[in-house]
């Protein structure tokens, strides 16, 4: 996976807050048994805390600045995402929305961006307040994705994914396959309180990895509006066998089995390692975002 060297990245559509004092201070996730067990419930790589009852009780989304603002003094170029996890993150950022601008005007459709914030620790959103127990979300309240980087290394270390910079990607575009979800109206179908392996939580899951492959399939030709070159200029068939990996390693079977020991279909909420992959997979070898109608297939 490797970015234009000589590209200008736009850090404004990604919001530093690592090493912020969260005011309250009263998210109701903590880390242990009670983050295992968010992990099993299955809100990793989801929509807002709110979701699964998670939340602040009231306190104010969170919007002190880093003191250190570490991506706006750091991340400036191509070659800076290029060596750098942080900068990394603001290049896939402005790629998915470099795309997704693009498919919307192709459709006669305007795009409304989503920031991603960068935390760490906990976070204040308009969703509620969460920590890192919960894994990336999205949060449709404030169309923002938030994500601690320290989820990278726990998903290498805890769930067994290869890891790998594109596996990062993955996330982060599975994030924003939600924001699309949240502007086309068919996010809030996930939230009729069924689970199970045909649930529209799963279904609404699935289309947002098939989105997520979507967008690599054009990342190496979508032209970056301000330059009309591709920030992305190399993905390998092993970016992509790494995103795939980490697609199953957060499979709720394999979670399952692995904090339970014992795997319960009825209660999946993302769906299993195959079905993620496939529709990853899908999304990427098609490049044909009306393919990732999960409802209908």
């Amino acid at each position: 996976m490797q970015f234009d060297d000589d590209a200008d990245l736009d850090t404004s559509e990604v919001k530093d807050v690592r090493g912020s004092r969260v005011p309250g201070g009263r998210a109701t996730i903590g880390g242990g048994a009670i983050g295992i067990i968010a992990l099993v419930l299955g809100l990793i790589f989801g929509v807002g805390p709110d979701q699964l009852g998670l939340t602040s009780g009231g306190d104010e989304p969170t919007t002190a600045s880093s003191s250190v603002a570490q991506v706006d003094q750091s991340c400036r170029k191509g070659s800076d995402a290029n060596t750098r996890q942080d900068c990394r993150i603001v290049a896939v950022v402005n790629s998915l929305q470099d795309f997704w601008r693009a498919e919307y005007a192709r459709k006669g459709m305007t795009y409304t961006p989503a920031k991603t914030v960068l935390f760490s620790g906990r976070v204040n959103t308009a969703c509620g307040a969460a920590t890192s127990a919960v894994g990336p979300f999205y949060c449709p309240a404030d169309r923002q994705a938030y994500l601690d980087l320290g989820f990278f290394d726990e998903l290498r270390t805890t769930f067994g994914s290869s890891g790998g910079p594109f596996a990062q990607a993955y996330v982060v575009a599975h994030e924003y396959g939600h924001h699309i979800q949240n502007l086309m109206g068919t996010l809030g179908r996930a939230q009729d309180g069924r689970t199970g392996a045909n649930s529209n939580a799963v279904k609404v899951e699935l289309q947002a990895d098939c989105y997520a492959g979507v967008w690599a399939r054009h990342a190496t030709t979508s032209p970056d509006e301000r330059t009309g070159r591709p920030l992305l200029t190399r993905l390998t068939e092993a970016d992509i066998r790494d995103g795939l990996d980490a697609a199953a390693a957060v499979g709720d079977d394999r979670i399952q089995e692995k904090f339970q020991g014992r795997v319960t279909p009825e209660s999946w909420t993302h769906g299993s390692a195959a079905q993620r992959q496939q529709w990853f997979r899908e999304g990427y070898r098609t490049g044909d975002v009306t393919r990732c109608d999960t409802f209908r297939r």
